[in-house]
């Protein structure tokens, strides 16, 4: 089995290369030599963001100028870290224009929370920067259409945070359904099925020192601070319980698994129509984004759908050890994995290194691919793109209908748990004036998307 496995391995491997290298983007800075040093900038140093900036870190020839944030803790720690990593301790910037207007500055990392993503990108690239934004990249739909035409406008490279994309072994089982062993894809399963708590709201309170809160609220409307919605210490959240800033489980980690089902199936556009049910159901709290959802996306000539919760303690993720790339997880209780139905065989497809395996009847396994972590590949293939001027494995256009996905299961479930349908064409629905009103949100005086990027 270790023989066939090498095979295997070779062999999609050289597909994958050609599958994920991208489109030649026309460039306006000439492509760089592999050893010219590329300069980044951090926005956003809160616990993901520093997992994050860490491993580009660690790439060769990589460094950072900047650490843009507007919590004094977090800035100045990861400040400190970068010091004893780099040999020198890069700037403090309070305003993200700061570092957008350094020639120095390549490209910067979006990693503040979602609500800050489309218009912290859109500015970077207007600023002549490259951009990695973490997922979701968008709140709304209209986010996603004009992140698209910033990108194109001016000829920057933008990689989404949808680690799957440089993941081999998604694309071996994309070349797999392609070839049409499975049959004809007639349902597809997506599931995040994780665990979360109970949430309860908390009084609102001065501003802390040393936290610029009006930054920080940036497009979404003005409240009073609240430690709910924001909390000062470096592992704190908060924010993912509001609508103002995240699109709840569903975006933050759910988009994941959602993403891995389209690439598969050969990146399908919008869905015909969405339906979503669903709430707090578990934890029946003040809290505004659900526990649990369950939708339906009609594609068609296909279905598929998601199952995600915040409340499930006994499905967990791929382990460490399924990540290394010689086993695979226990699929019924896989947290996040898809399940790929063909009318002749079904695919299992685990996200973040679960890999693949193909079954009939009783069991048993046909074929299969190891999956390994892609998310050191990812930041890879973006600093390759940055002196390359191609296109990237996440490349926006596939980033926004995946996270379009989101945005209509939310709506759905917002309006009343209605089937919406959608014209993929205009991207409006053509049955819910209330829905069409949520696809664009106008944000606040000084943080607003211009119509025209």
């Amino acid at each position: 089995m270790s023989a066939r496995k090498a095979m295997n391995r070779r062999r999609f491997m050289s597909r994958t290369a050609a599958a994920v290298a991208g489109l030649s983007m026309t460039a306006s800075m000439r492509a760089r030599g592999a050893n010219e040093k590329v300069v980044l900038g951090l926005i956003g140093a809160g616990g993901r963001g520093k997992s994050v900036a860490r491993g580009f870190a660690g790439l060769d020839n990589v460094e950072f100028k900047y650490v843009c944030e507007v919590n004094d803790l977090r800035g100045h720690d990861f400040a400190k870290e970068m010091k004893d990593r780099q040999g020198y301790a890069p700037q403090r910037a309070l305003d993200m224009r700061e570092v957008f207007d350094d020639k120095d500055v390549d490209a910067v990392l979006v990693m503040t929370p979602e609500h800050w993503h489309a218009l912290a990108s859109i500015r970077a690239l207007q600023a002549g920067k490259d951009v990695y934004v973490e997922k979701c990249p968008t709140l709304t739909v209209d986010e996603g259409r004009k992140m698209i035409q910033a990108v194109r406008k001016y000829k920057r490279v933008l990689q989404v945070g949808t680690q799957n994309r440089s993941a081999p072994y998604g694309h071996s089982a994309w070349e797999y359904i392609k070839s049409g062993k499975l049959g004809k894809v007639v349902e597809v399963k997506c599931y995040n099925t994780l665990n979360g708590g109970p949430w309860s709201p908390k009084p609102d309170q001065p501003v802390p020192k040393g936290l610029d809160w009006d930054r920080w609220l940036g497009p979404a409307p003005y409240v009073p601070y609240n430690p709910g919605r924001h909390a000062m210490a470096p592992s704190g959240r908060g924010w993912q319980q509001h609508w103002d800033y995240c699109g709840g489980k569903l975006a933050d980690d759910g988009s994941h698994v959602l993403d891995l089902a389209r690439l598969a199936i050969g990146d399908p556009g919008h869905p015909k129509s969405v339906l979503c049910a669903g709430g707090r159901i578990a934890y029946p709290d003040e809290r505004e984004t659900p526990d649990v959802q369950s939708i339906i996306y009609d594609y068609g000539d296909f279905v598929m759908t998601m199952d995600c919760t915040d409340c499930i303690p006994y499905n967990k993720k791929s382990s460490t050890a399924v990540r290394k790339g010689d086993r695979f997880p226990y699929w019924p209780q896989n947290a996040t994995r898809i399940e790929i139905y063909g009318t002749e065989r079904m695919m299992y497809l685990g996200r973040h290194g679960g890999g693949w395996q193909v079954m009939v009847q009783d069991a048993k396994v046909l074929d299969f691919e190891y999956g390994y972590d892609p998310n050191p590949l990812h930041r890879r293939n973006f600093i390759e793109c940055i002196r390359s001027r191609k296109d990237p494995n996440g490349v926006v256009e596939q980033g926004h209908l995946s996270a379009c996905l989101v945005h209509l299961a939310n709506l759905s479930l917002r309006v009343g748990k209605k089937q919406l349908h959608f014209d993929a064409q205009r991207e409006v629905f053509t049955n819910s004036d209330q829905a069409n009103a949520m696809l664009k949100r106008p944000g606040r005086k000084h943080y607003r998307i211009p119509d025209e990027v």
